[in-house]
């Protein structure tokens, strides 16, 4: 009993290990959709399921799909399971230190973009971050 209550420590270290090094934000520069996702690790024997929220968007995407797509391919490759929350588009000016988040996607719906925003302060710290339900 004691070495599979050690054992299911490890594990659980390894998995929330997993879930740890997924960064919060990967986003480009410029104008581009964007997809707020729900990072999910395995059940652990008391019953949680860590989970946390990550913000990607990217320039070569044409649909919301396609971030999804290969995001959720990746993070299902390290035993992560994903569930989109929704998207919109930011757009992402480094050079006026500026980020508005804005409108929605079609098929996954409107992303919350003050958790967005919420995420995007944790990497872009002296970013005037902005949100509007305008546009899509």
């Amino acid at each position: 009993m004691l070495l599979r209550t050690a054992w299911k420590r490890t594990f659980s270290k390894m998995v929330d290990a997993k879930l740890e090094a997924v960064s919060l934000v990967d986003i480009d520069e410029g104008i581009f959709k964007y997809v707020l996702i729900k990072v999910y690790a395995k059940e652990q024997a008391d019953g949680t399921e860590p989970s946390k929220l990550i913000v990607r968007g990217f320039n070569r995407a044409q649909w919301h799909s396609d971030i999804y797509d290969e995001v959720s391919s990746s993070l299902m490759g390290l035993g992560l399971e994903t569930e989109c929350l929704g998207g919109g588009r930011i757009e992402n000016r480094p050079d006026l230190k500026q980020i508005k988040v804005y409108g929605y996607s079609q098929g996954y719906g409107k992303a919350d973009h003050l958790e967005t925003r919420r995420l995007l302060l944790t990497k872009f710290k002296n970013f005037q971050i902005n949100c509007s339900d305008e546009g899509y």
